[in-house]
Formats: structure tokens, C-alpha cells, sequence
């Protein structure tokens, strides 16, 4: 696609890609903060897939420590191991990988 096109529209055209692909996606998928067992916060993650890796994507010139920060979170609150942030930028996609 190229470089230039609002999120959501990296994050369709990957839904397909991966979807295609044979991967199992769950999108938008909520992750519940709880502390005490109370929730004091929600997260919504762009994909789960295959049940064990999340992956958030983002539109930036780079990866920046609030992306990892984000997917961090996401793996504490589900108990998920493996995150990936994908940026897409004018230079191309940067993956990150982020372990819990």
C-alpha cells in the first residue's frame, strides 16, 4: 500500500492479509485491568492471533517506548507472552517485538 493511508486502513487490509493467510484474528479484542479483583481500566487490543500473539498496529515515523508500553500492557492484562508492534512509516514496516 504504501505509505500515506490513515490506520485503519493498514489495519484492514492486514485483517485480510492475515485472514488469507489461515491465521485465527480476533480483533478489537477487550483486556480488562484488574486490581484487587476490580477493574479499574480497559484496553482494547487491534489483533490477537492465533490466541497467543498480539499485535498493535501504528502509524509513525519510528517505534516509539509508548508503543512497547502499550503492548506490554496488553500481554500483562491477557497473560499473553509476545507482542509485536508493527509501525508503518515512510521508510517501510518496522516490527518490534515485545515479551512479557
Amino acid at each position: 500500500m504504501g505509505f500515506g493511508y490513515q490506520e485503519k486502513y493498514y489495519y484492514r487490509a492486514i485483517k485480510n492479509k492475515l485472514l488469507e493467510l489461515g491465521f485465527k484474528v480476533d480483533e478489537q479484542l477487550l483486556a480488562s485491568i484488574v486490581v484487587a479483583g476490580k477493574i479499574i481500566g480497559r484496553y482494547y487490543l487491534d489483533f490477537l492471533v492465533d490466541g497467543i500473539v498480539v499485535l498493535e498496529i501504528k502509524v509513525a515515523d519510528r517505534v516509539y517506548p509508548q508503543h512497547v508500553r502499550q503492548v506490554i500492557g496488553y500481554l500483562k492484562a491477557k497473560n499473553l507472552k509476545v507482542g509485536l508492534v508493527a509501525v508503518i512509516s515512510p521508510r517501510g514496516i518496522i516490527i518490534k517485538r515485545v515479551v512479557n
